[in-house]
């Protein structure tokens, strides 16, 4: 395995003694629109719940949840997947110590030692010699092919944990842009610093990792936007991140998003959840020749203001009836029981250039968590199936993955130690 020798400079506990922890706040959303509510599932686990901290410019490495799923909307990402390389468990776990020390670097914003000009530097460079908070968060992942054969992991794959389908829209041509072994959900304050971050981690292990698939992401964020409400649009022009819950309501977190002791999960798993990566393309040349009544009768909401249609509000409970063609009413129909399927949708939207026809390749970057896969994004994709909005989409790849705890207090502690060491 590629290590790189030297001190990393000042300590993790004497840089951030005087910098202040980040956490969560209202979070930028995907394409579904939900409300929160109970979930019928039994009671949730709230004795060690993760407590999302005020947002600030340092997102917390050493906690018990992996903290970048709550923390504070990013105006820069990245979301990658990635194979494993190594041969045996002992090697996954050198390796994930590697790649723990980085995520934790880069997180920090400390500085890299300063080597002589005959050496490669130890860091980028992007962010200049003392990087600095820069809200930086990382969120890795196990894939369901992390759980064959290899490593020896097979009887601890949680059931839900499969490859991704392939849904009635999908347009999953070729399987390289989907799946992975590993995901790695890259956010921070500006791309300069998701890219370092990014970097970072692929320098450190080179020839244990390599890239599957990868997408850089944005969002244009109104820090001002009141809470409850949206801070960012789609390039489809909506107002993107509706009825998130709350991830600064840790009764609600635990309800809908961390893994609980009764959900029937392995053991090693429970403070995780469940992640649902989607590449999905967007037609905008096309939709930018619709009508715009017509494209807020498939969104099932007012462009400008968010509200539902006939509300004036973006937080005015939308009002179905009998109609549930729109987006959103498909999305969360708001009937008896349609609560448990709350996700916390967290995306970026992407530019990519041009494809071979000379069109606009742009879309979103959807990422979502959830205490149940089935229960949470499964089903949400299985309503959305056939909705009209489909003509404008075109789904590209993802993958279903699993976050592991976060690696807890102890300087020793890594991501996916629970697993590793079960």
């Amino acid at each position: 395995m590629t290590t790189d020798a030297g001190d990393r400079g000042t300590s993790r506990r004497s840089f951030l003694a005087g910098t202040a922890l980040a956490g969560a706040g209202v979070l930028v959303a995907g394409c579904s629109d939900t409300d929160d509510g109970a979930d019928g599932r039994g009671p949730a686990d709230t004795t060690a719940a993760a407590q999302p901290l005020p947002a600030a410019d340092v997102v917390p490495f050493r906690v018990d949840r992996q903290a970048g799923v709550i923390a504070a909307a990013s105006a820069g990402g990245v979301a990658a997947a990635l194979d494993v390389r190594v041969a045996d468990r002992a090697a996954l776990i050198d390796l994930m110590k590697v790649v723990s020390t980085e995520i934790e670097i880069v997180m920090d914003g400390r500085a890299y030692e300063r080597r002589a000009g005959g050496f490669p530097p130890l860091d980028t460079g992007i962010l200049g010699p003392v990087p600095g908070p820069t809200g930086t968060s990382v969120i890795v992942g196990f894939g369901p092919s992390l759980f064959d054969p290899r490593f020896g992991l097979s009887d601890l794959r949680p059931d839900e944990l499969v490859a991704m389908p392939r849904f009635v829209n999908d347009y999953l041509v070729d399987d390289a842009r989907s799946h992975g072994d590993l995901s790695l959900v890259v956010q921070a304050d500006t791309q300069d610093a998701a890219n370092h971050a990014l970097r970072q981690v692929l320098r450190r292990t080179r020839g244990d990792l390599s890239v599957r698939w990868l997408r850089e992401g944005f969002n244009t964020l109104d820090r001002a936007a009141p809470r409850g409400t949206a801070q960012a649009r789609n390039l489809m022009g909506f107002k993107d991140g509706t009825a998130n819950p709350d991830t600064s309501d840790a009764a609600a977190m635990d309800r809908h998003v961390w893994i609980q002791p009764a959900d029937g999960q392995p053991e090693w798993a429970i403070g995780g959840t469940f992640q649902a990566v989607r590449v999905i393309r967007m037609m905008v040349e096309f939709w930018d020749r619709t009508r715009l009544n017509e494209q807020e009768s498939l969104i099932g909401r007012h462009r400008d203001s968010g509200a539902p249609l006939g509300a004036e509000r973006e937080t005015d409970a939308p009002m179905f009836d009998d109609d549930l063609t729109s987006h959103i009413a498909r999305a969360n129909p708001r009937t008896p029981g349609s609560e448990r399927n709350l996700i916390l949708r967290r995306p970026f939207s992407y530019v990519g250039g041009l494809d071979e026809n000379s069109q606009l390749d742009q879309g979103l970057i959807f990422t979502c968590y959830q205490r149940s896969l089935e229960a949470g994004f499964i089903t949400v994709q299985k309503r959305l199936d056939g909705e009209a909005l489909e003509e404008y989409i075109r789904p590209l790849g993802g993958g279903f993955f699993v976050v592991p705890p976060g690696p807890g207090s102890s300087d020793d502690g890594y991501l996916g130690q629970s697993l590793l060491e079960a």
